[in-house]
């Protein structure tokens, strides 16, 4: 594979086989993302769609900055994930409790079900973490981001997004042996 800073100056010229390649690069953590910050897939889907558009028409002003392609990307995520939860703010909400199924596989129906409840014991107890320590959750385990590449997206120090890290495991421990 092509060095990303080659790939954005010929994406940043117009080259849609750049363009492909660093959308298929980074899509699936990009949709993750938002999945776990919105808790539904349809729509994370369509918004991840928004942020690529997004990327491209601004592509030509993108500047590097010393950060990885990847946290520009996260702060448009980040963005569309704002706006979306403005505009549901003021239309009715659908409760998060049905976010994030398990989709259905091939295997034990029992496995299945516990897996589900697992993950939605989860997703409860990071509502009782502190937003700050809920987008540290989402962009370093379900982005599967680094520590700097997380600090980048966040406008955070390195130290600060690993005590942050560490006071959202804590925490996310305590709500969960609670339940």
């Amino acid at each position: 594979m092509q060095d990303e800073v080659s790939l954005i100056r010929r994406a940043q010229q117009g080259d849609q086989v750049a363009l492909t390649q660093l959308y298929e690069t980074h899509f699936d953590r990009i949709y993750r993302y938002i999945a776990i910050k919105i808790g539904d897939r349809t729509e994370a889907e369509d918004m991840t769609q928004q942020v690529f558009l997004h990327a491209l028409q601004s592509i030509s002003s993108y500047k590097e900055k010393g950060l990885p392609f990847s946290s520009w990307l996260y702060r448009i995520a980040h963005n569309q994930v704002v706006d979306f939860f403005r505009k549901k703010a003021k239309h009715a909400t659908v409760p998060l409790d049905e976010s994030l199924p398990i989709p259905a596989v091939e295997g034990d129906p029992k496995y299945l079900v516990e897996k589900k409840i697992a993950v939605e014991e989860v997703v409860m107890a990071t509502r009782k973490l502190t937003a700050a320590q809920q987008e540290v959750i989402s962009l370093r385990f379900a982005s599967e981001l680094s520590i700097t590449e997380v600090a980048g997206v966040m406008g955070k120090s390195e130290g600060a997004i690993k005590a942050l890290q560490h006071s959202a495991i804590v925490a996310l421990r305590k709500a969960l042996a609670t339940e």
